[in-house]
């Protein structure tokens, strides 16, 4: 789905997305605050294995016709079983609600819709679904760099991504491409629809 860009002056907005490779995209995601150990070898062997899904599955439609009917079926059960397991783990976690967030190697800007009690340069964890069809989440070590109430009842909250190990950094990298590439495919998609 393509997302808007939302346009934020702020000097957080220059320190974490100017000149990198920067999505814009809605996916379950919460903010929590408070220092703690965050096992970042989980979410990295997560995107790790989310990109060696998505490069099976392929996500250029012209990919998939190759695969077979039997393929289709089996990837089409397979998905409906991640569904399920993912709404019986929502039940007993409790998921974060989906959030419009900017994501760059640097750190994620949350447009949310309440605000959260934090102060600038605080720690915490964001949580994020990385993948729509996958009910399964990363945590990132981040600290705030700054909170403002923005137009239509959002907050913008910018965290910066604090002591990623290299591991986690690349994967995440290998991800933020991924969703830059599905981005650009879907625009495309669009402007061909509007000519037709």
């Amino acid at each position: 789905m393509a997302t808007p860009i939302v346009l934020v002056e702020h000097p957080a907005e220059h320190v974490l997305f100017d000149g990198a490779l920067t999505c814009d995209v809605v996916l379950p995601a919460r903010f929590d605050t408070g220092a703690r150990v965050v096992m970042q070898a989980t979410s990295e062997a997560l995107l790790k294995g989310l990109a060696i899904a998505e490069d099976v599955r392929g996500d250029d439609p012209d990919e998939r016709k190759e695969a077979t009917p039997t393929q289709q079926r089996i990837e089409a059960k397979l998905d409906l079983v991640l569904s399920l397991l993912g709404r019986l783990a929502r039940r007993h976690e409790g998921a974060p609600p989906p959030t419009a967030l900017r994501w760059s190697h640097r750190g994620m800007r949350l447009d949310a819709t309440s605000q959260v009690a934090c102060t600038e340069g605080a720690p915490g964890i964001v949580v994020v679904q990385p993948a729509a069809w996958l009910s399964d989440q990363i945590e990132l070590p981040v600290v705030v760099l700054a909170q403002v109430e923005g137009s239509h009842g959002l907050h913008h909250l910018w965290l910066q991504f604090e002591a990623l190990n290299a591991g986690l950094a690349e994967a995440m990298d290998r991800h933020l491409f991924r969703l830059h590439r599905r981005q650009i495919a879907e625009a495309r998609q669009s402007q061909q629809a509007g000519r037709a």
